[in-house]
């Protein structure tokens, strides 16, 4: 079996508030390995998104370490890790996080040209295209649909053939009938790109297209299901 992605080991994270320590995630271990479909599902407040969030090196754990592409994440320092997120890590949120200013083709751009690619201009055009945006290359993120911003977020993941892609709750600002053509098309890049995918998601049909099933309840992985 090839080397993991990305490997989980005892990773807690506790937060304090006003009445006292609150643990939000538990020695959680889990690995993933390459071309890998995975959700990660649970109860609103089960500690998902601050999983997601650490996988990414976007928050701290309290204890533990994630290992990701074989470098020690926690290791780096924070404009390190973001140096490695631009090279190895795509992301697709349920706002979209588009920068309303960039048209959809500059938006798709910018990772690109942040990683010093030439052909920015040409890969993000081509991506766009591939999710049946071609004819909305110069519009803002106000003039396009919630279906058609996700399909520039889901663009500008893949542009950058991650080895790893992080997405949470990506159809949840969407309705049942757009979320799902928006879930297909995810599928259908993460199989053509070979990428790892992560899935925060409270949907079980959703959940159930994934491999694997790793179900967090009270910040503990309590199950690791295939699908």
């Amino acid at each position: 079996m090839s080397d993991p992605i990305i490997s989980v080991q005892r990773i807690s994270k506790q937060v304090a508030d006003s009445s006292g320590t609150l643990t939000i995630l538990h020695d959680i271990d889990f690995a993933l390995f390459p071309r890998e479909t995975v959700a990660i599902v649970g109860a609103s407040g089960s500690g998902k998104s601050t999983l997601l969030a650490i996988l990414a090196g976007l928050d701290t754990p309290t204890a533990g370490s994630v290992t990701l592409a074989g470098t020690d994440l926690f290791s780096l320092d924070e404009d390190e890790r973001a140096a490695l997120r631009a090279r190895q890590v795509g992301f697709v949120f349920q706002s979209f996080q588009l920068l309303g200013h960039l048209t959809a083709l500059e938006n798709v751009m910018l990772p690109l040209e942040l990683a010093g690619r030439r052909d920015a201009r040409a890969a993000a055009t081509e991506m766009l295209q591939r999710v049946g945006l071609g004819e909305r290359l110069g519009h803002y993120p106000k003039l396009l649909s919630g279906g058609e911003q996700q399909r520039v977020a889901l663009a500008r993941a893949f542009v950058v053939r991650p080895a790893l892609l992080l997405a949470d709750e990506p159809t949840g600002s969407l309705d049942f009938a757009t979320g799902a053509k928006v879930m297909e098309l995810m599928f259908e890049l993460n199989r053509e790109a070979g990428t790892t995918l992560v899935l925060v998601t409270h949907d079980p049909q959703i959940a159930a297209r994934c491999e694997r099933q790793l179900h967090i309840e009270a910040g503990r992985v309590a199950e690791a299901a295939a699908a």
